[in-house]
C-alpha cells in the first residue's frame, strides 16, 4: 500500500488547485457550522454563568403597592428561595447638552448589603450610601450614551418634585441585560435609561414607605414556577398585581433567548447548503478524475491490486481533500465564532465572556463534512473499483459524432467554428454541464439569501413605522388618566394632533390555549396610530370586538367569528368574552386592539387614556420637549424618528456583518465550482486545445472554447440562482418566524441584480486563473500524451 500512498500524495500535489478549491467550499460549511454552534454555545454558557453569578431571580411581579409585611408570607409559598421586594418608579431626566427629555426607571437597592436578588455589577465607582438620597448608580450603557461618570450630576423630575442626582457608580445588571423602554422595539440608550438608589430614599421620594411595588422571587432548583406564581398571584391580588411572569417571560431574557433561538436555526440550514455543494464538488473532480485515470487504474489491478484497495485509494483521495477542508473550517469557525460571540456580548453588555468551544462542535463539523465528500463522491469511486483491468488499459471509446439538429439548423451559418465547438461539447455532456450550472446558480442563492435580509428589513421599516405610525411622538402616562387630559396635551406648543390611547395586561384564553400579552384601546379610524395590514390596507376599528394580528390568531387558534376570552390583570380585573372581528399581518409582535369606547366599557371607567399619541411642528419641537421635562405624570417619551434610527442602527451593524460572511463565502462557491469545472476540462481536453494550436487557432480561440463553455454555464445559472435564490431567502424568512418578528420576503431586482455581479466577479476571477494556465500549456508534452 505504500505505493498507493505515494500516488495519493502526487494526486494531491497535482491537483493543488482543484483540491485548495473544495476544501475552501467545504471550509465555508465547516466554518459556519462551527461559527455558528461555538456562539450558541458561548452565548448560552456566557449568559447561565452571569445569571448565576448575579442571582438572576426566577419570577418577577408588579403591584400598585403591597405592605411589606406581606413578605414573610411570600417566602412561605413552597418552592421558594428567596424574595427581594423592591420599588420601582419612573421619572424624567433633564441632561445638560440634550434637548430631548430622558426617561429613567429608578429602581430601589439596599443602602447597605448586597440585594438578594439581581445583584449589580459595579463597572466603576461604588454603590449608594446610607444618609445620601440623592445618590444613584447608572446602568452602563445608558452613562456612555451621555458621558456621565461618577461625580457628575443631572436633574430628575420626580413625583412632581425637581432634584438634582449625583452619579456615585456605573454598573451592569442580569435583569437589564437587553434595557428597553415602554412601547420601544429597541433599546434607545440615549433617551432610556436605569438608575439604582437607595430603598430608603426611593420610598420616602414616592411615599412608599413601608411597602413595595415590585417583586422578585428565587426558587429551589428543579422547583416549577407555575406552581408558585398561581399562590403569589392570589396573595398579591387585591394588591392590584398585574400578574406574575416568569423568567422566560421577562423582557430582557427573552429577547436574548429569541437571539439564542435563531442563532440554532442558523446553525442549522446555513452549513447544509454548503456541504451540499461540497459533495457536488467532491462527485465531480472524483469522477472526472477518474475518467482521466483509466490506464492507471488499470495497470493497479494488471499489478495485483484488489477492487477494495483501489476504491479505498480514492476514498482516501476524497477524505485528503476534505480534511484540508476541515482544517481550514475548524480555524475559521473558530476564529468567526470568537468574533461573532464578542460582538453579541458587546451588544448585550456581558461582564464577562466565556467561549470554550466543545470539542464536539469540531467533531460534529469534520464528520458532517466527511459524510458529504464521501457520499458525493460514492459514485466516483465505485466505478473506479469495479472498472474490469482490460477495459481500463484501453482508452475509453470515442464519444458517436452525428449531425445534430443545431448543425442542420440555419442558425448553424450564423455560428463560428468554436462556438459550435462550445455547443456541441455541452450538448455531448448535458449532466455534467448542467452540474456546473447549478453549482453557480448555489453560489448566486446564497448571495441573493443574505442580502434580501436588507431588503426585508426596509420593508418592515417601511410597513410598521412609516405606513402604520403618522405620529412624531408617543407619550405615556405614569398611570391611567382621564381624557380631559387630552386637551392639555393639544395645547401645548408645537401640537398639531393628538390621539388617545390605552393598554391594559391580560390572558386571552380560547379553548386549552392561552397568551398573556396586552389589549390596546385606540379610537375609531385613528389618523396617527392606525391598525395596518402589512398587506398594504388600513383596518377598520369596529365598535366592538378583537382585532387580532394573525400570528396571535394562530397561537389561540382562532379565527373570524370566534370567540376569546379576556381576563384582565388589572384595575378591578374584569372578564369579558370578545368576538375575533378582523384579523390582520403585522411583522412586529402581537398585537390585539379594542375600540376604546368598547375598552372603556369593558373597564368600567369612563374616557380614559394611559397614552397618548401626537403630530408634532419640528420648529416647536424644543418648546414642547421643555413642557414634557416638567410633567410630571410622564413615563415615557418615544420619538418615531429615534425608533427608526436605533432600530436601523441595530438592525444594519449585524446585517453588515451577517451579509460580509456570506458574501466571503458565495464567492468562494463560485471560484470552486468554475475553477474545478474548467480545471478539469483543461486536463480531459488538453490534447484537442494543443491540436487546436497546431492547426492554427491562436490563443484567444482556445481560451475562448475552454472559457466559452464555462460562460454559457455560467450564464445559465445566474437565472436558475435568482430563482434557488428566492426558494433560500424564503426558507431562512420561515425558519426565522417568531413572537417577536416576521420577516417579510422581500427581494428586490437591485439585490438580484448585485448578487449576480458579485458572483460574475468571483468566477472571473477563477476564469482568470484558469487562462494563465492554459497560456502555459505545453503543445509538445501534451501531443506526446497516449491515446
Amino acid at each position: 500500500m505504500r505505493a498507493l500512498n505515494l500516488k495519493l500524495l502526487r494526486n494531491l500535489w497535482k491537483l493543488r488547485g482543484q483540491v485548495l478549491a473544495i476544501a475552501v467550499v467545504i471550509a465555508s460549511g465547516v466554518a459556519v457550522l462551527v461559527m455558528s454552534l461555538s456562539a450558541l454555545q458561548a452565548l448560552q454558557d456566557t449568559a447561565a454563568a452571569y445569571y448565576e453569578r448575579q442571582r438572576f431571580a426566577d419570577v418577577f411581579s408588579n403591584v400598585k403597592r403591597a405592605p411589606r409585611r406581606l413578605i414573610e408570607r411570600i417566602s412561605a409559598i413552597p418552592g421558594v428561595r428567596s424574595v427581594e421586594a423592591r420599588i420601582r418608579q419612573v421619572a424624567t431626566l433633564s441632561i445638560d447638552g440634550f434637548a430631548e427629555p430622558v426617561i429613567g426607571e429608578l429602581v430601589s437597592i439596599p443602602e447597605q448589603g448586597e440585594p438578594r436578588l439581581n445583584r449589580l455589577v459595579l463597572r466603576s465607582g461604588r454603590r449608594v450610601a446610607l444618609g445620601h438620597p440623592d445618590e444613584v448608580v447608572l446602568s452602563e450603557p445608558f452613562a456612555e450614551a451621555h458621558g456621565l461618570q461618577p461625580g457628575d450630576r443631572l436633574k430628575a423630575l420626580m413625583n412632581g418634585n425637581q432634584r438634582t442626582l449625583t452619579v456615585v457608580g456605573i454598573a451592569l445588571s442580569p435583569e437589564f441585560i437587553y434595557t428597553i423602554g415602554p412601547g420601544a422595539l429597541m433599546p434607545d440608550n440615549l433617551r432610556y435609561g436605569v438608575m439604582w438608589m437607595g430603598s430608603e430614599a426611593l420610598a420616602a421620594a414616592y411615599d412608599l414607605e413601608g411597602a413595595f411595588n415590585d417583586l422578585s422571587l428565587g426558587l429551589l432548583h428543579g422547583v416549577e414556577p407555575e406552581p408558585v406564581i398561581e399562590r403569589l398571584d392570589r396573595l398579591l391580588e387585591r394588591y392590584g398585581s398585574r400578574g406574575a411572569i416568569p423568567r422566560k417571560d421577562q423582557i430582557s431574557n427573552w429577547f436574548l433567548m429569541n437571539e439564542i433561538e435563531q442563532l440554532k436555526t442558523m446553525s442549522t440550514i446555513l452549513p447544509i447548503i454548503f456541504l451540499s455543494v461540497a459533495a457536488f464538488l467532491s462527485n465531480m473532480v472524483l469522477s472526472r478524475l477518474i475518467a482521466t485515470d483509466r490506464s492507471e487504474i488499470g495497470l493497479m489491478k494488471a499489478f495485483g491490486y484488489s477492487n477494495l484497495q483501489v476504491g479505498w485509494h480514492y476514498t482516501k483521495l476524497a477524505m485528503a481533500m476534505a480534511g484540508v477542508g476541515i482544517l481550514l473550517g475548524w480555524a475559521l469557525g473558530a476564529w468567526l465564532g470568537r468574533v461573532n460571540t464578542e460582538l453579541y456580548a458587546e451588544f448585550f453588555r456581558f461582564p464577562l465572556l466565556i467561549f470554550r468551544p466543545d470539542a464536539g462542535v469540531f467533531a460534529v463539523g469534520a464528520i458532517v463534512s466527511l459524510i458529504a465528500a464521501l457520499a458525493g463522491s460514492l459514485g466516483a469511486v465505485r466505478h473506479a473499483a469495479t472498472l474490469p483491468p482490460a477495459e481500463a488499459m484501453m482508452p475509453p471509446a470515442p464519444p458517436l459524432f452525428r449531425r445534430t439538429g443545431l448543425s442542420r439548423g440555419r442558425a448553424a451559418h450564423w455560428l463560428d467554428q468554436p462556438t459550435r465547438i462550445i455547443l456541441r461539447q455541452i450538448f455531448r455532456s448535458p449532466l455534467r454541464a448542467l452540474f456546473t450550472s447549478i453549482g453557480i446558480a448555489l453560489s448566486v442563492a446564497v448571495m441573493i439569501m443574505a442580502l434580501q435580509w436588507i431588503d426585508s428589513i426596509e420593508e418592515i421599516v417601511q410597513v410598521y413605522f412609516h405606513d402604520a405610525q403618522r405620529q412624531d411622538m408617543m407619550v405615556g402616562l405614569v398611570e391611567t388618566q382621564s381624557d380631559t387630559v387630552l386637551q392639555a396635551f393639544r395645547r401645548m406648543p408645537g401640537v398639531l394632533a393628538a390621539e388617545p390611547m390605552r393598554f391594559v395586561s391580560a390572558d386571552l384564553r380560547a379553548g386549552n390555549r392561552s397568551h398573556r400579552g396586552s389589549i390596546e384601546g385606540i379610537r375609531p379610524n385613528p389618523e396617527l396610530q392606525r391598525v395596518y395590514d402589512a398587506g398594504g390596507r388600513v383596518v377598520d376599528v369596529p365598535p366592538d370586538g378583537l382585532l387580532l394580528a394573525t400570528k396571535l390568531a394562530d397561537k389561540l387558534g382562532v379565527a373570524l367569528g370566534d370567540t376569546v376570552r379576556v381576563e384582565v390583570l388589572e384595575h378591578r380585573r374584569p372578564v369579558r368574552e370578545l368576538p375575533v372581528v378582523a384579523l390582520f399581518e403585522t411583522y412586529m409582535g402581537m398585537p390585539a386592539y379594542l375600540n376604546i369606547n368598547a375598552f372603556n366599557r369593558m373597564m368600567g371607567q369612563g374616557g380614559s387614556l394611559e397614552a397618548v399619541s401626537l403630530l408634532v411642528d419640528e420648529s416647536q419641537l424644543p418648546a414642547l420637549y421643555q413642557r414634557l421635562k416638567s410633567a410630571p405624570k410622564v413615563s415615557a417619551v418615544t420619538l418615531k424618528d429615534a425608533a427608526v434610527q436605533e432600530f436601523n442602527d441595530t438592525m444594519g451593524e449585524t446585517l453588515m456583518i451577517y451579509v460580509s460572511f456570506f458574501a466571503a463565502f458565495a464567492c468562494a462557491l463560485g471560484f470552486g465550482v468554475v475553477y474545478n469545472s474548467t480545471r478539469i476540462a483543461l486536463s480531459e481536453r488538453g490534447r484537442e486545445l494543443a491540436t487546436l494550436r497546431v492547426l492554427g487557432f491562436h490563443r484567444g480561440e482556445i481560451s475562448y472554447i475552454l472559457l466559452g463553455e464555462a460562460a454559457l454555464l455560467i450564464l445559465f445559472g445566474l437565472p436558475l440562482g435568482c430563482f434557488v435564490g428566492h426558494g433560500l431567502g424564503w426558507l431562512m424568512t420561515s425558519a426565522m418566524d417568531s413572537e417577536l418578528y416576521r420577516i417579510p420576503l422581500v427581494i428586490k431586482a437591485a439585490t438580484d441584480a448585485t448578487a449576480v455581479l458579485v458572483t460574475l466577479v468571483a468566477t472571473a476571477f477563477s476564469a482568470a486563473v484558469v487562462r494563465r494556465r492554459l497560456d502555459r500549456l505545453d503543445l509538445i508534452a501534451v501531443l506526446k500524451t497516449r491515446e
